[in-house]
């Protein structure tokens, strides 16, 4: 069959529609933010293939995976098994890396292994292993003639008497040992100071280097290499000394490289790992900073302790007034001899930074320990390894002049450029041997590159890694399996990526779909769709306006068909406007000077107040290291006095021209499903306060507090008014089920008799941001927050839908909106990190719309995107670039979106050039 016919699909929003989907294809599913998309491609189409998948699996296996629910759908044919490439991250463990997930490392591992030249971690002289014939050799063309002593090393600088050892060899028959340069009969040997350290060498023979004696020297030179444990010293009557080793070792220091195997280069492991921070890199160490308030007296400034501690405050008095300071006064304030009293403590007191720790150790409540690791701990880089997770040994292994870590450390594109060297430096021998090991790293760093993401390095941490990176990583991975007949479902490939790296992504799921794959793509992306070879756009709404199939057929007829939102932007009928005029602002300057974090090359940027402005450039060029990284946690500690970690610069310069600052990231409003748009947003607040208003509410003597399904009382106690169970999955992740008391309505039945307008608590949570706008039309402490959720293009989400279930788009909506409903100052900062994730043309411009009311009352928004739509929107435009990592980093040009436009030096400029020429020609300005 050379179709996926799916019948009747009806998950969430889905009307039981209808569609055929060609395979063997590229295919994108488009539509309006909460038209269906998703439920489509990942809820149904995926689901159900692997749900076919697992159950083609032995009764063995899929007792551990249980039983997959199957979608509400009649059916669909001509599915394969079906693997999904989504934004969620790749991995939370602090031990992932880039060169891990792709598997990379494990690679360079076995290289090095196999090739890797090992040096003396102390002196950095490469080491050296020699066989017995080459030893002998070596003594014959260095000592010929020579009368010498040949010695087996017992112990270099090492304390003790050594009795039990002396004894030993005269066991063994041996008769003299050498002893701080002097020779005993072993018999003889005074009693040695214990605590003085000695050298010993046992002596095995004294001959004379003459080619009659070579078969006596072979033999005595194997019998001082068992008991010198791999070495044997060589000592001339004119006192010259020689070490010769059959280990890898250092002649000069004594050092002695273990086996080297892949292991060794393993920071997951105990043989590879640095002994320190067991291959993390950094230690959690207690921050002295964080245990007192800045400004406040010493005692009521302390962080740490309760009301049970009483104790500590009058302990802490005592301390101060006892070294000579004055508990009145700030922490900070007081004389050094405090504060080091205060933190490591005295002879009667142990430090409140070991106190600190004693807590961490103490609580058994993963809450509480969570919340003494946010407040008082940093994560500080390990001493030992300064950061490069491995021990000392594994450090000292190179390749191409690189240790492994070294080499984790180059942008990918330039490690491409050292494995390709690599292959015409290597001789044939070792060429034969590692060969394939290099064509296969050399493929999957090339992978890597060509999706857009040669600016990141193998050893980078994927907890930091944007949704759109992991997604890309994972897109890369897949491609270097080439799978053949696979369904790939992805949801938005293209987030965080600059149209210059659209065609790169483009041509890889091209090459996934060459393969023999089917590709499904979820988009909103005009380089993609145009590039599709068949398109299913869902509509004509979102939400429960949404749900149908309004087209689906190739690119050319979607442009002409007149009930698709999506042909007609593609068309040109409907745009979103470039500006008649662009702000100048209030003439104010929020100025960074000498910003140099990451990649940033000691730059300075200015940031006009009171005009709506963007911040460009390719993947990796340092905007985040710019605005989120430097930008915003200065403005943060000092308006608010928090102690984000800030990158380096020099100074900020008008700071005291803005009095708010707000971030809007796309991380998680919660982790739990407890965490919801209403209760982020705080209108659940109104909606129980309401409730508790009712007659039913009243003659009970409900309170607000009853209508809460965090707190006992009125919720379900089955779930904890979660209205899911969390089954632990052995080896998998976690999965909800519904709950089979309150059928996830979260409340107990008492609760839920309690009705306003005929809709109980339950009900109102289970609609939509519009449904519920209209229900509560004439309550403004509500309705105000819906319209606000409404505007930033939320109006399809529902108000109790779990905060695990939103996208990161949707969550930095939910952020924006909240944020809105709070009054504006005029002199608010606004940061927001690539709003347009998951957002349809049409709703780009109801977020343009409300970022411009938020500029036209004062108030300066930055925003870092890629969408050319907001950017041809902006009044100013900072492009950083000109490329990602180490190329990037600098200022590329600054000015309107038509200054920037004319600069040949600029990616973004080429692109938006194209945009306002056709904006322009077809009379949209």
């Amino acid at each position: 069959m050379d179709k996926i016919i799916v019948k009747g699909a009806r998950v969430h929003n889905l009307k039981g529609i209808d569609v055929e989907i060609p395979k063997f294809s590229f295919t994108v599913i488009t539509g309006l933010s909460g038209s269906g998309k998703s439920s489509l491609a990942m809820d149904t189409i995926f689901t159900e293939g692997q749900r076919r998948y697992l159950e083609s699996l032995s009764a063995y296996v899929r007792q551990f995976i249980g039983e997959l629910k199957r979608p509400e759908v009649e059916s669909i044919e001509g599915l394969s098994p079906a693997i999904a490439i989504d934004q969620k991250s790749v991995s939370h463990n602090p031990r992932s890396t880039v060169g891990t997930v792709t598997e990379i490392y494990d690679y360079l591992r076995v290289l090095y292994a196999q090739i890797g030249v090992p040096h003396c971690p102390h002196c950095g002289k490469e080491l050296q292993k020699m066989s017995v014939d080459e030893i002998v050799s070596h003594m014959f063309k260095h000592f010929s003639g020579k009368r010498v002593t040949i010695t087996a090393p017992i112990a270099w600088q090492k304390k003790g008497t050594f009795k039990d050892e002396f004894q030993k060899y005269l066991e063994k028959g041996y008769t003299r040992v050498e002893v701080d340069g002097t020779i005993y009969r072993l018999e003889e040997v005074p009693e040695l100071n214990k605590n003085v350290r000695h050298d010993i060498n046992l002596v095995i023979d004294r001959t004379s280097i003459v080619e009659e004696n070579v078969h006596r020297i072979f033999q005595s030179v194997e019998l001082a290499l068992k008991e010198g444990n791999g070495f044997v010293l060589l000592k001339t009557e004119d006192g010259r000394e020689h070490m010769y080793s059959e280990k890898l070792s250092c002649l000069d220091c004594g050092f002695s490289m273990p086996e080297i195997n892949a292991k060794l280069f393993s920071f997951n492991s105990p043989y590879g790992a640095c002994p320190d921070c067991h291959g993390l890199g950094f230690k959690l160490e207690v921050d002295e900073d964080s245990i007192f308030e800045e400004d406040k007296p010493v005692i009521e400034g302390l962080r740490i302790g309760h009301k049970a501690d009483g104790w500590l405050p009058r302990r802490i008095e005592r301390i101060v007034r006892e070294y000579g300071g004055n508990p009145h006064l700030p922490f900070r304030a007081q004389p050094d001899e405090v504060k080091e009293a205060l933190l490591y403590g005295t002879e009667y007191f142990e430090g409140l930074v070991n106190l600190v720790k004693e807590r961490y150790e103490e609580y058994t409540s993963e809450e509480m320990r969570e919340w003494l690791v946010e407040n008082f701990f940093v994560e500080r880089t390990c001493q030992t390894c300064g950061g490069k997770r491995l021990r000392a040994e594994a450090l000292s292994v190179f390749v191409a002049g690189l240790n492994i870590i070294e080499f984790t450390e180059l942008p990918i594109s330039k490690e491409l450029e050292v494995i390709r060297n690599l292959k015409s430096t290597l001789g044939t021998k070792k060429l034969e041997a590692v060969g394939e090991l290099i064509d296969e790293i050399e493929k999957r760093l090339d992978f890597l590159k060509q999706v857009g993401l040669g600016y990141l390095t193998l050893a980078r941490n994927v907890r930091t890694l944007s949704g759109g990176e992991a997604q890309r990583i994972r897109l890369a991975t897949q491609i270097g399996s080439k799978l053949t007949g696979v369904i790939y479902v992805l949801d938005e490939p293209t987030i965080g990526l600059h149209q210059r790296d659209n065609d790169r992504l483009i041509n890889m799921l091209k090459q996934l779909r060459d393969l023999g794959n089917t590709v499904i793509v979820v988009e909103h992306d005009e380089d993609v769709i145009r590039s599709a070879d068949y398109v299913v756009d869902i509509g004509p709404g979102a939400g429960v306006n949404g749900g149908w199939v309004v087209f689906s057929g190739t690119v050319q007829e979607l442009m002409k068909c007149e009930r698709s939102l999506t042909g007609k932007y593609l068309s040109g009928k409907l745009k979103i406007e470039v500006p008649r005029q662009r702000r100048k602002g209030n003439g104010k300057y929020l100025r960074i000077i000498g910003a140099r974090h990451n990649n940033l090359k000691h730059i300075t940027v200015e940031f006009p107040l009171g005009t709506f402005i963007c911040v460009t450039g390719v993947s990796g060029s340092g905007k985040s290291s710019l605005i989120l990284d430097t930008l915003y946690p200065a403005l943060s500690n000092k308006l608010y006095r928090t102690k984000l970690p800030v990158g380096e610069h020099d100074r900020i310069e008008g700071i005291e021209e803005i009095d708010k600052v707000i971030a809007i990231d796309q991380s998680p409003i919660g982790k739990t499903p407890r965490s919801n748009p209403a209760t982020y947003t705080k209108v659940f607040d109104a909606i129980r306060e309401l409730y508790a208003m009712t007659p039913e509410a009243r003659a009970r003597g409900y309170d607000k507090g009853r209508f809460s399904f965090n707190v006992k009382g009125g919720r379900c106690e089955a779930c904890a008014g979660q209205g899911v169970i969390k089954i632990e999955m052995m080896f998998l992740p976690e999965v909800y089920v519904e709950c089979d008391v309150c059928k996830g309505t979260r409340y107990n039945s008492e609760t839920l008799e309690v009705t306003y307008k005929g809709k109980n608590i339950a009900e109102v949570l289970d609609m939509t941001v519009d449904e519920a706008l209209e229900f509560f039309q004439n309550i403004p402490a509500i309705r105000d927050t819906l319209q606000v959720l409404s505007d930033v293009g939320l109006g399809y989400i529902k108000l109790g839908q779990p905060a695990t279930t939103l996208s990161g788009g949707e969550a930095q909506r939910v952020k924006l909106a909240a944020e809105l409903k709070k009054k504006a100052t005029g002199r608010t900062l606004y940061i927001l990190d690539e709003p347009t994730v998951g957002l349809h043309f049409d709703d780009v411009k109801k977020l343009v719309n409300v970022l411009n009311k938020l500029v036209d009352k004062g108030n300066t928004v930055i925003v870092i995107e890629h969408n050319l739509d907001v950017i041809k929107s902006a009044d100013y435009i900072i492009d950083l670039g000109p490329e990602g990592g180490d190329e990037g980093g600098y200022v590329i040009a600054t000015g309107t979106p038509e200054e920037l436009a004319q600069n040949p030096n600029s990616w973004t400029g080429m692109y938006l050039r194209r945009v306002l020429e056709r904006d322009y020609e077809t009379g949209v300005v």
